[in-house]
């Protein structure tokens, strides 16, 4: 086997900036402002939309802020309304990354940056530019014919091979290329994997919680059944020590963190999946509730979570991760934080209301358990 210098990961969809980007290329800068600020208006209440672009005044009339001027390299100043960053450093693509990961959609002044996938115009005006820019026409969405223009430029049916296959769009019927942004950003929503959190030592029950049985099967799989109709696969976390049958384990790769090396275990895996996670000592989880995380599911945030009343907090092991939480969750692991909930209290999350409160009980100790099939014999 040759020899490999690093441990080869699958890596989340990103472009230079954002998970989706789109650059808007091949007109003037303030038609490309016009059609940016339209997107972002259309999408604003689905969607968290960034928008790049560069200063056009001239050198002459840039005045540095006092504390950059003075030598400071970031300023941060709270404009009541928004925040503004200003730093003196260049930025790359592993600095825009974790910086942008929570926006939908990055729009770009394609005239000035690349970006992964590109709206090209077709104007006159910029004809020459563009033809020197083929470059970063890497990934074409769709053409956008400028007023006046009825056909894309020669020198681009050379270059771009699938050219007949690009939609075209005339930027008199913007309400068409909102429509069709919309539907590109909904291809990006993630689909959805289960993961049953199974890898603690269950040293309160003296026994595998994952193993106990309280509907004539052990909760793996019971919770296996109940999640299969939602979900693309279903998994089972778990310490490599610990043997499973009928269904698929992520070996738990960050040890000693708990829940947590669990979540992350199953991103390093598959990074560009949402992860509904499970724990197995939820005994009277339903179907119901599976089906009500997935029906409010809200792609835009880091996740979805029910409130639980008991602790006055968001529940963090029956929640739905969207791909974008990877990067907070490596994040707070890095400040020193293993806690899920931690990351839920302290982010942009769906927090909804389960229908049956009890849903959300730990069975934990033997006496948990015995009043859990107590009240299974009530209800059956």
């Amino acid at each position: 086997m040759p020899h490999q210098k690093h441990t080869k990961l699958t890596r989340p969809f990103s472009g230079q900036y954002g998970r989706y980007e789109l650059a808007i290329i091949g007109t003037p800068c303030g038609h490309i402002k016009h059609l940016a600020y339209a997107i972002v208006q259309a999408l604003k209440n689905t969607f968290k939309v960034a928008y790049l672009d560069a200063d056009h005044q001239g050198d002459d009339e840039l005045v540095l802020p006092s504390a950059l001027a003075h030598g400071a390299d970031i300023l941060y100043t709270d404009k009541i309304d928004f925040h503004r960053w200003e730093s003196r450093s260049e930025m790359n693509a592993f600095q825009w990354r974790p910086l942008l990961n929570e926006q939908d959609l990055v729009l770009i002044n394609g005239n000035h940056f690349k970006g992964a996938n590109q709206l090209v115009f077709i104007d006159k005006k910029k004809e020459k530019s563009l033809e020197r820019k083929l470059d970063r026409l890497t990934n074409i969405k769709a053409f956008i014919l400028q007023e006046g223009e009825e056909d894309i430029f020669p020198f681009l049916k050379k270059h771009i091979t699938n050219w007949s296959s690009i939609p075209i769009f005339s930027i008199k019927k913007t309400d068409e290329i909102l429509q069709f942004v919309r539907q590109e950003l909904q291809t990006q929503v993630a689909s959805i994997n289960s993961l049953i959190l199974a890898g603690g030592k269950s040293q309160r029950m003296g026994e595998d919680k994952s193993k106990l049985e309280y509907y004539g099967k052990p909760q793996y799989l019971y919770l296996k059944a109940l999640l299969e109709p939602y979900c693309e696969n279903v998994f089972l976390s778990a310490r490599a020590e610990q043997d499973y049958d009928d269904i698929t384990v992520i070996d738990d790769q960050f040890i000693g963190l708990g829940p947590y090396g669990g979540i992350l275990s199953a991103f390093r895996k598959y990074p560009n999946k949402a992860w509904l996670v499970v724990a197995c000592d939820l005994p009277l989880l339903t179907v119901d509730a599976i089906k009500q995380l997935v029906e409010e599911r809200d792609p835009s945030k880091i996740a979805t979570a029910f409130y639980n009343p008991a602790t006055d907090f968001p529940e963090p092991l029956i929640t739905l991760w969207e791909p974008k939480s990877y990067i907070p969750l490596l994040q707070y692991l890095g400040q020193g934080y293993s806690c899920p909930r931690k990351v839920l209290i302290n982010s942009d999350i769906q927090l909804i209301t389960i229908g049956e409160k009890s849903q959300l009980l730990n069975a934990n100790t033997p006496d948990d358990r015995k009043k859990v099939l107590d009240k299974i014999d009530e209800i059956f």
